[in-house]
């Protein structure tokens, strides 16, 4: 039973086009950096691509009608950039934009609010190519895809979200290598970092210019992934290891966004190791204009050494030690430790220091080994205990002050799980990667049940 959430709480299921739609080639749609990093040998564990993935292109009225089961108010999904505007630039592809209409119109027949995501990492590879995100010109081409999707579909949108979790492009896609686009640079990771905002930024801008034109009035809103971090010891390096991570991870996109500004720790810890934010004059006032909602989505939380297991306080690059160090908590299948106190603390923290705007989780869950039975149901106990637990926070964030407005799980289905390929399994709907169908899992019913419940019938 979760307590302390009012009726007028909105509850949904996220998620994103490349993980789900398939028919990478059909009606116009050209390659992402994804199609592109597929076929990196060894890059997909197992070898696996997204081109079929769930099949949503095909099968999305099934789709809607499974999410008017459960029940959910919200339905947060991505626009697939390639679809709609192919290579990055020029005229909007009708026939993409197409499906999105009728997904909308499918969703609002069924009561669901539609709530679409601009960018949920699926670049254009022309525009890769051209640069990506470290070239200042792809924010701008942002903006003009932007325009695109809201002159098709503004009419019956009310909530639109630029970004999806900008910082894992950052790290993963430039600074690490394991997403696509595959690249391992500073200096392209803190100027793809500051170009993902200011596409956030004119893209904002933008889209509120049209929506005045057309007296359609929605919601601006852009999603970042959270974590907090804590110190393995009270040691000063250790308590170094954390103030890096929050300032990278987190405080690089919101401190921009509340106070049109980078943090300056993060810039002196960039300039120590000669990379400099890219920022010129305008851009933190187009990055910082008012936005009308926050999505916040968490997975985990890190405890942190400032020291190897050797001891050292320098990696062999001469840059701080920032060790991930386990705690002993129960693992997903991802090996992320369950951290439910974290996220209450997350949550009532950025309800604190970044006031002003309704707060909406806007993705958690847990991938498990699920074991179907013989009809394809998964009895997913420990996804029920980790949505129960995490709520129970929502919660408790609530009672502590955060402006907290909707949860929204993920995901909706079993996907394509990026570099994991199709081996993690997220869905609290089951689906059979073979033939394709859709089975509601265990966790599926007991969300459906929470929200009848705190609904009041």
């Amino acid at each position: 039973m979760i307590r302390g959430l009012p009726s007028s709480f909105l509850w949904g299921a996220a998620t994103s086009a490349y993980q789900i739609e398939g028919a990478v080639a059909e009606d116009g749609r050209t390659d992402s950096v994804w199609d592109t990093f597929c076929r990196v040998p060894g890059a997909i564990d197992g070898g696996d691509v997204g081109e079929t993935a769930c099949d949503h292109y095909h099968r999305m009225p099934e789709d809607v009608a499974l999410m008017k089961g459960i029940g959910l108010d919200v339905y947060r999904f991505s626009l697939a950039w390639p679809r709609i505007q192919p290579g990055g630039r020029g005229p909007a592809n009708e026939r993409g934009l197409d499906f999105y209409d009728r997904l909308i119109d499918e969703l609002l027949a069924a009561g669901i609010d539609p709530w679409p995501t601009l960018y949920h990492w699926d670049l254009p590879q022309e525009l890769e190519d051209a640069g990506g995100w470290p070239n200042r010109d792809t924010a701008h081409r942002f903006a003009d895809y932007a325009e695109l999707a809201y002159a098709r579909l503004g009419d019956r949108v009310k909530t639109w979200t630029t970004l999806n979790e900008p910082s894992v492009v950052t790290t993963h896609g430039y600074l690490s290598g394991v997403h696509a686009p595959g690249r391992r640079s500073l200096a392209d990771a803190a100027a793809a970092a500051h170009h993902q905002m200011l596409g956030h930024g004119l893209a904002g801008a933008r889209l509120r210019e049209l929506a005045e034109q057309a007296g359609n009035p929605f919601a601006l809103a852009i999603t970042l992934n959270l974590g907090p971090s804590t110190p393995e010891t009270d040691a000063p390096e250790d308590h170094e290891a954390v103030r890096r991570a929050d300032g990278f991870n987190n405080r690089l996109y919101l401190d921009p966004l509340w106070h049109k500004r980078y943090p300056a720790d993060v810039v002196e810890d960039l300039a120590a190791q000669g990379v400099t934010i890219p920022v010129q004059d305008g851009d933190l006032e187009l990055i910082g204009a008012p936005i009308d909602a926050l999505g916040i989505n968490f997975y985990f939380g890190m405890q942190l050494s400032g020291r190897a297991e050797d001891g050292s306080i320098l990696d062999a690059n001469g840059a701080p030690v920032s060790r991930h160090v386990l705690q002993g908590r129960p693992q997903t299948a991802m090996d992320w430790e369950i951290m439910p106190d974290d996220f209450a603390a997350l949550l009532t923290r950025v309800g604190r220091e970044y006031p002003g705007v309704p707060l909406y989780v806007t993705e958690n869950g847990a991938a498990f080994a699920d074991t179907p039975n013989e009809e394809d149901f998964v009895h997913d106990v420990d996804r029920a205990g980790y949505l129960a637990d995490h709520i129970a926070a929502v919660a408790v964030a609530r009672k502590e002050g955060a402006d907290l407005r909707g949860y929204f799980v993920w995901s909706l289905f079993d996907n394509f799980e990026w570099a994991y390929g199709y081996d993690k399994r997220f869905g609290i709907v089951r689906v059979d990667f073979d033939t394709l169908r859709r089975t509601p899992k265990h966790s599926a019913r007991w969300y459906a049940e929470t929200i009848r419940t705190v609904r009041g019938y």
